[in-house]
């Protein structure tokens, strides 16, 4: 009696817990049911279109959480739903497409998507992609100014927003101002890759021309200061042709 008074009461509490709902679009049958199957496996509500029609529709009566949108759908391109989205949301959208090449990528970022995963995947590697797109969305609603504070620690590295300073292993890295402000804008989007275009403006202008290299010789100072081995970086990455990612904290 007393197990299923207890099982009883965790089903009344899972019935009670609010999960985050995911809409997916997607046309490949076999790839939309590997991604409800994980999705639902890891206690996200699923729901499922097969056309960019259908997407929309979903987007715009259901307002999901996150949005999983493939650019290939048999009705419009997936990059027309996500600048129609953009004009009205920032619900957070993670890319999955076939297309491999780099401007591919570079436009569907730059255009507002949280990230872009090129197929096949793993599930591990979609999952984290997921929690991150849906924390980063959380915490920019709570600020939406942008303003960051506090400290971001990820292995020896840390970054005090308050104090303006870049320590690794509690030395300080003595970043320029804006070495600086590259290592924290990178920190405030940790885990997602922020595009050469997006940085150069957030951090020099938007009158700055989109010529890279002083972006490149920046992130060559930085990652002297902040890396063992700058050749094999531990805390930035570059996404080739795209742009850079710093480590989630950790």
């Amino acid at each position: 009696m007393h197990a299923f008074i207890s099982g009883f009461r965790q089903k009344v509490q899972e019935s009670m817990e609010i999960r985050d709902r995911i809409l997916v679009i997607e046309d490949d049958k076999s790839i939309r049911n590997f991604l409800m199957t994980i999705l639902e496996a890891n206690n996200y509500d699923v729901i499922l279109a097969t056309s960019g029609t259908e997407g929309y529709g979903l987007l715009t009566s259901q307002c999901p959480d996150l949005v999983i949108l493939d650019l290939g759908l048999p009705d419009m391109d997936g990059i027309r739903i996500l600048k129609q989205l953009r004009q009205w949301s920032s619900m957070p959208v993670i890319v999955v497409s076939a297309r491999m090449h780099e401007k591919d990528k570079v436009e569907a970022l730059d255009l507002g998507a949280d990230d872009y995963i090129t197929k096949p995947f793993g599930t591990s590697e979609l999952l984290a992609r997921v929690r991150t797109a849906i924390r980063h969305a959380r915490a920019a609603s709570r600020t939406p100014d942008g303003v960051q504070s506090g400290v971001f620690q990820a292995g020896d590295l840390k970054i005090d927003y308050d104090k303006h300073r870049v320590y690794v292993n509690d030395v300080d890295a003595n970043l320029t101002q804006n070495e600086f402000k590259l290592v924290s804008l990178l920190g405030r989007y940790a885990g997602k890759v922020l595009t050469y275009d997006f940085i150069i403006k957030e951090i020099w202008g938007p009158n700055m021309d989109n010529n890279n290299r002083i972006l490149r010789v920046n992130m060559a100072n930085i990652r002297r200061k902040i890396e063992k081995n700058p050749a094999q970086p531990q805390y930035i990455f570059t996404e080739v042709g795209v742009g850079y990612r710093i480590v989630e904290p950790g």
